[in-house]
């Protein structure tokens, strides 16, 4: 059984390394490569776990980081006497200083995008001429608020996720093939937040061990989250996300 789907939040191998960098607040001008890059690899893998396409742009770069962490962990010559031979080579330049340079760049115009989207948005609150009747134009309730959760940060918890699931698993089992289709899933998880009356634990919300319910779980949380039905909160970083039900205008319920 295959899933195709389309994450929009995925803005590429930067944004995803200035996200690492700020969650596990690393000096930008003082990269420890090896950290950066053994967590950049896991969240790569976690793609390929889901099935998603992996773009090319985002295995170039992990190429990147692994031949950058390689020259760091080589030896460094030993300097040569400036008095027997006045051709000693200079110091070599740091491996990190052009992505560095880079990262700083895309933060950047990253921010400056921000600021101008701020200010479509409060300029979509002024109007030029009398109130018109827009309601036939009108096809999708309005978006709810931004959550604090991006994509990574799903992608990070089902990471966590799987891993304790894996540690739980029994060490002889019987595995029977499931065809667990994503829309059913999406509607069980609804019902089961209309149950409860109040948010849920992300980690509540993946009942079975069974791998591909695991996936199929996962994506149906994505698929509620950009048709606007659910909302995922985390308090602080490294914190448990909590699922909240969305009513139909994208509010709370």
């Amino acid at each position: 059984m295959e899933y195709k789907v389309k994450i929009d939040a995925f803005e590429g191998p930067l944004d995803l390394l200035l996200h690492l960098i700020k969650k596990l607040e690393i000096d930008i001008y003082d990269i420890p490569v090896a950290v950066i890059t053994e967590q950049y690899l896991d969240f790569i893998h976690a793609m390929q776990e889901l099935q998603l396409d992996v773009a090319s742009e985002y295995l170039v770069m992990a190429a990147t980081l692994i031949e950058m962490k390689s020259r760091m962990l080589l030896p460094k010559p030993e300097p040569l006497d400036a008095d027997l031979d006045e051709t000693a080579p200079e110091d070599e330049e740091d491996p990190r200083e052009e992505l560095v340079r880079r990262l700083l760049e895309y933060r950047q115009y990253k921010e400056a995008a921000e600021v101008l989207k701020e200010k479509e948005l409060e300029r979509r609150k002024v109007y030029a001429k009398p109130p018109s009747d827009l309601t036939a134009y009108v096809d999708k309730a309005p978006d709810p608020p931004l959550a604090n959760v991006s994509i990574y940060d799903m992608l990070a918890a089902f990471r966590h996720l799987l891993r304790r699931k894996q540690l739980e698993k029994p060490l002889n089992t019987k595995v029977q093939k499931q065809e667990v289709p994503i829309g059913p899933r999406m509607e069980a998880i609804v019902k089961r937040l209309k149950v409860s009356r109040k948010p849920l634990a992300f980690s509540a919300l993946f009942t079975y061990p069974n791998r591909t319910h695991l996936v199929v779980t996962f994506l149906a949380l994505l698929e509620l989250m950009k048709e606007r039905r659910i909302m995922c909160v985390q308090d602080r970083n490294f914190s448990e996300i909590m699922v909240y039900l969305l009513d139909e205008g994208g509010v709370l319920s």
